[in-house]
This record gives C-alpha cells, structure tokens and sequence, in this order.
C-alpha cells in the first residue's frame, strides 16, 4: 500500500516539486495540498494522510503552530523543509519540540551532491517516518536548570533560548527488540571505569539527544561527544538550546577545545571531529571533509574510530534513532578496544536504521529505552 502525503506550502511552484519527487516512487501518493498551517490542520482531519511535509513560513497559521495542533489532534509523521539560516534552524527546532520527526533544506541541492541523491533522500525520508504510528503524545515538563537563570550563552554566535513548548514524548507501535541484546530492565551497572561517553545520531536525534542530556547532573565527570547528522547552520543554534536548557553544558565543538569534565562538545554541521592526543591533553580536531567517499558530515563512524584510538575500552558509546548505518563501522573498533556500545530500541526509535545495524552486527549491549537512557548512563557511570 503507497504512503499516503499531504504536502504543505503556501508557495504552488514548491507544492508541485515536492509532489513530482514523491510520486516518482510508486510506493508513495500525494493525496492532498494545503496553502497554509489552518488549511493543513483541516485537511488533516480529512484525509488522514500517513506522513504530512510541512513549510515553517506560511499565513493564516505557521507551520509550528500547525504541527502543535496537529500533533494534538491527529498525530500525524511530519516532515518539516526548512531554509538553512540562523532563523530557520531555531524554527525548524522548534517544530521538532512541537513533534515533527524530521526536516530537510528547502534548498535540496544543501543536501546532496546531485539531484537524483536529493529525489532519493526525500523519498526515503517519507517512507521511514511513515513507518512510525504516533500512538501517545504527552508533555512532561521539561527538566532545567536547579541554579538562578544564567545570562544567554553565545556558541558559534546564536544565543541560547529556553523552549516555547516542553518536549513531546513519543511512543511508537514496533516489534519488540531482539531477544539477543539485553533489556534495560535486566541491565546493571557493570562496575567497569569510564573516561568519555560518546553518542551517535541522525533522524530524531534532536529530541532523543534533549530527553537525554537534560537528565544528567551538572556533576556529570566525564567529557561527552556528541554526533547528529544536521547541516552546518543547524548546530550552532541546536548547541545553544541544549546548553540552555542542561545541567551540563553543551557547546558546538571548536579546533583545539580541550576535552573537559561535565561537558557536551557537539560535532558541527558538515565537518569531522576527532581526538587528537593522549593522557590529560586530550583535544578535539574540527575540520572541512570533502572526501566523497565519506558520506555523512559529520560522521559516527569517524568520531568513535578517533574515540576507540584515543580512550581504547574506557569509552561507554551509545547509538541513537537514524536512518543507515552510520556508527557501525566505529562501535565495532570501540567493541574491539573493549567499549561498552548501547543501542535505542526499536519501539522508541523514530527511525530503527543505525541502531539495529550496530544491534544486528552483534555489537550492543543492551537495547534501550529512549526515555530509560539517561538513568542507565549515570547508573554506568556512576554519578546519580
């Protein structure tokens, strides 16, 4: 059965696009258009379509505030194309806290070397989340910081802002996680002595990183690295969020940033992070990679390969929701060295792709919950 779409853009060259890429894969039909968010709602109701790609900027009702009466009204996958600025990126995070699932540019040449890539990307990206029924959706209060508010962080030159809307938990229908890898509920502490926590993720990793670092405390006594597939004028703004909202701090990484206790180094957009150095002078390398052979910027595999040569097994890697298998290849040198590699389970994974690679490669530990992660983490660690 083709994946039922609803496009939304108030621009008709746009609408039409979108709706010429999708429906050169057979599997997928565009059932429906809305000019505005009021409209997408409306039809919403109507059609219930399996996946809804959305426009941020539009009149009558923006797409934000359309996703928030979306989600709670009709859950509905959503898609959000968003314009790669400064503006943009903080709005596309926003709806992401509203519940949509994913985003791509609306510039599909910012996201593929060439226009087939790109047509395939949007294909794929529509059916993977289409595959994800929103059966709960519910919004705890989000955890902030116990101290008097600090004055807003600058990190790559964004402002931290708290959010508008607390964060949706999302519970999706699945099969249950294979047998092979161990439950959170029968996992312990294992005693073993950490000195970096290394996390990977592409789609949904917006939130699934959010829901988890907000849980750590302040006295966390390890450096994290954190890897999400995001374009480079995302992660300044996506950093500064974080850091505004955690315990620990988060930062979008920088050249030569001395790996320190307590604090989240976030691997920019379109460039590769690395460990450079032994012992206590442990620093990050950021640098351009325009190697084609090398598909993801940053890359999973990449960062915990640097991690598995620079920390050997006193590393705890966890990989997150996304699409590929992007972090097998570097939980295997970790595993190797002697690491400890999690994986998000299936049922809380937006998209089961990067997890069940390193879970099916035999190489996780434990399959995890997303909203059991940051406890087992600081159980492991040792800091609770």
């Amino acid at each position: 059965m083709a994946v039922k779409v609803l496009v939304v853009d108030d621009s008709s060259f746009f609408r039409r696009r979108v709706s010429e890429i999708l429906e050169q894969d057979k599997d997928i039909e565009v059932i429906g258009f809305a000019v505005n968010g009021r409209e997408a709602v409306e039809k919403t109701s109507q059609l219930r379509p399996d996946v809804i790609t959305m426009d941020i900027e539009m009149p009558v009702l923006d797409g934000i505030s359309a996703v928030k009466e979306i989600m709670a009204a009709n859950p509905t996958p959503i898609l959000m194309f968003s314009s790669l600025t400064r503006d943009g990126a903080t709005a596309t995070l926003d709806a992401l806290d509203a519940g949509a699932l994913d985003f791509l540019p609306k510039k599909f040449e910012d996201i593929a070397r060439n226009n087939e890539d790109a047509v395939k990307l949007l294909q794929n990206k529509v059916k993977e989340i289409s595959r994800r029924r929103l059966s709960r959706i519910s919004r705890p209060t989000a955890q902030t910081r116990p101290t008097a508010p600090k004055t807003p962080t600058r990190v790559g030159g964004v402002s931290a802002r708290s959010l508008t809307t607390p964060q949706p938990d999302r519970t999706f229908s699945s099969r249950p996680a294979s047998p092979s890898v161990a439950s959170s509920n029968s996992l312990r502490a294992s005693g073993k002595k950490y000195q970096i926590v290394a996390i990977g993720t592409s789609t949904g990793g917006p939130v699934a990183l959010q829901a988890i670092l907000t849980k750590l405390p302040a006295n966390f006594p390890h450096p994290i690295l954190l890897i999400q597939h995001m374009p480079a004028a995302f992660t300044p703004a996506f950093a500064a969020r974080l850091n505004g909202l955690c315990q620990i701090k988060v930062k979008e990484a920088q050249q030569g940033d001395r790996l320190l206790p307590g604090v989240a180094y976030l691997a920019p957009g379109g460039q590769q992070m690395l460990i450079e150095g032994r012992g206590g002078s442990r620093t990050l390398k950021v640098f351009e990679d325009d190697s084609a052979r090398i598909t993801y910027k940053p890359s999973v595999d990449v960062t915990f390969a640097s991690t598995a040569k620079a920390y050997q097994g006193d590393v705890l890697a966890v990989v997150l929701t996304g699409m590929g298998a992007d972090g097998r290849d570097g939980a295997r040198m970790l595993k190797q060295a002697g690491a400890t590699i999690w994986a998000q389970d299936e049922k809380t994974s937006v998209v089961y792709g990067m997890p069940q690679a390193v879970a099916n490669a035999g190489l996780s530990s434990a399959s995890l919950a997303l909203d059991e992660v940051a406890g087992r983490i600081v159980r492991e660690i040792g800091c609770g």
